[in-house]
């Protein structure tokens, strides 16, 4: 097996010079380097031993009762003591304060180095996020400080078995008890509804309150604990068998009168469960980068070893000497790359707050390049070490299956794709990219985007005008990823001599990629 590897240069390259974060403020280069090497060494030594054991092992259910792998709930531990799970909390709260580029940093390659274990801990700063935006200040003091300090986890419980995508169909309700309410119903799909790492879990459930629709939705807190002690009505029925992230608990929940409390106005669940969605889909986003990277440096390491035919001198030459095997590294080190510069850029235009509306446009964008490209990555890899690949042995088969989620949850990459043409098309969204667009081309002169530019406002407004927006949605999707590719391309071409390796930058945005979005 390949030991992980952190691409902390790659993550702190395209963060600080290509996505821009060096124009805000607070953003402090050296320090997140050091924040960042320090978690770096955690997941190399310890986070990602137990990635391929946990694999193999899995979780299971006992009594009742959700079981981790051999020393996750060790590993967990430290990441607690270290301070990790309250990295973006605020300090009132026994957090550290930093903001969600800091974040980005530790996420990714929390992800690289163990997915399934980022999975059970990833939900944490989406729910503080969501009790600071919509919490009263009773529950911020009761609920972010545990979280904050690692004794509690969040979940995030919204699907049912006919309540998928169509939020509309949810069943599960809440009724008013005593001074609260009580949920009953079921819930499924559920990261981390049980696990014996944390001392609490906090779900955060979707519930009914009235046959409105959607309306009639209201988002609730619900610990795993009764106020007076006993467990909460929150049962797992099963933890489901997939594909892959099998050391992830995927729970089907029974909720049986389970003590719950409100968090924001009844009615109005959807918008406070869509600031903790929204954070988890770029954070989905970067494990699908986390997958391109580590597939790259598992085939390229391999590739630069493996001797295999002639080259062009008749001398015999490893793998990474001939063509197409050069030419799959070179794919997969963009998908990695670009994809990486899209979520930064992302979470830059975040964390300004000058542009929520280009962030909106930003996010479902990210979402689906960066998953689908995580999922060529590996696919690209496991073909480069050919049928090594496809044994356990090199792990990427791992990579391939833990990989094929991120294009299915926080929406699936033809919701977002469908969102894209027919919510944000015509409206400040897509004229905030437009306006984005239009200054990079500016910045970045003969380079392709203005014209890339021109052929994505044509079809924008093909779009907009269009009787049924949804039967552009991919063709739209994928006109938008290419035209934001020149901007990234530009972006870096412009930055090379800042990475550690400009010849592999330079070589990067002369590929296919750069190119097709060109034209």
């Amino acid at each position: 097996m390949t030991p992980f590897k952190a691409p902390l240069d790659d993550i702190l390259f395209t963060l600080t010079h290509v996505a821009g974060a060096d124009s805000l403020p607070d953003w402090d280069a050296d320090f997140a380097a050091e924040i960042g090497a320090h978690f770096a060494a955690f997941a190399e030594g310890e986070i990602a031993p137990l990635d391929e054991p946990g694999d193999r092992q899995g979780c299971t259910l006992t009594d009742g009762r959700v079981h981790m792998p051999d020393g996750f709930a060790d590993v967990y531990r430290a990441y607690a003591e270290q301070g990790w799970p309250g990295l973006t909390a605020p300090e009132d709260f026994g957090g550290q304060g930093q903001g969600a580029l800091m974040l980005a940093i530790t996420s990714e390659v929390f992800s690289g180095a163990n997915h399934s274990l980022q999975m059970v801990t990833g939900l944490v700063p989406g729910a503080i996020r969501t009790l600071l935006r919509f919490g009263t200040e009773d529950q911020k003091a009761r609920h972010i400080p545990p979280l904050a300090s690692g004794e509690a986890l969040a979940t995030m419980c919204l699907t049912e078995p006919p309540a998928g995508s169509d939020l509309s169909r949810v069943r599960c309700r809440a009724e008013p008890a005593g001074n609260g309410w009580a949920i009953t119903g079921e819930k499924i799909f559920i990261s981390g509804g049980d696990q014996d790492m944390s001392d609490r879990i906090l779900h955060l459930v979707l519930a009914r309150t009235s046959d409105n629709g959607v309306k009639g939705l209201s988002l609730f807190l619900c610990p795993s604990e009764r106020l007076d002690g006993r467990r909460n009505g929150v049962t797992v029925t099963r933890i489901e068998e997939k594909m892959g992230l099998h050391a992830s608990p995927t729970c089907q929940l029974a909720f049986d009168g389970a003590e719950a409390e409100l968090i924001g106005e009844e009615g109005q669940g959807l918008m406070a469960m869509f600031t903790m969605m929204n954070h988890a889909r770029l954070d989905v986003a970067l494990q699908g980068v986390a997958h391109a990277a580590r597939a790259y440096d598992v085939a390229s390491r391999y590739a630069a070893e493996r001797v295999q035919g002639r080259g062009a001198d008749g001398a015999p030459a490893t793998l990474d000497a001939h063509a197409d095997v050069r030419r799959m590294l070179d794919e997969i080190d963009r998908n990695a790359m670009a994809g990486r510069a899209i979520a930064h850029l992302a979470f830059v235009t975040m964390e300004s707050g000058d542009d929520p509306d280009l962030v909106d446009f930003l996010t479902p964008v990210a979402k689906v390049f960066c998953t689908e490209g995580g999922m060529r990555a590996a696919d690209l890899g496991i073909q480069v070490l050919g049928g090594y690949g496809y044994l356990r042995e090199y792990r990427l088969e791992q990579t391939y299956r833990d990989a094929r989620i991120t294009a299915i949850y926080e929406g699936a990459n033809g919701i977002h794709e469908r969102m894209l043409a027919t919510r944000l098309a015509g409206g400040k969204a897509a004229d905030a990219f437009a306006r984005f667009v239009a200054a990079e081309a500016a910045c970045h002169p003969d380079q392709g985007i203005e014209a890339a530019l021109t052929h994505w406002a044509d079809l924008r407004d093909r779009v907009t005008r269009a009787d049924d927006p949804a039967a552009l949605a991919h063709t739209f999707m994928q006109r938008t990823i290419e035209t934001l590719l020149t901007c990234i391309t530009a972006r870096m071409v412009a930055a090379a001599e800042r990475h550690p390796d400009p010849a592999r930058l330079a070589r990067l945005c002369d590929g296919p990629v750069a190119q097709g979005a060109a034209a």
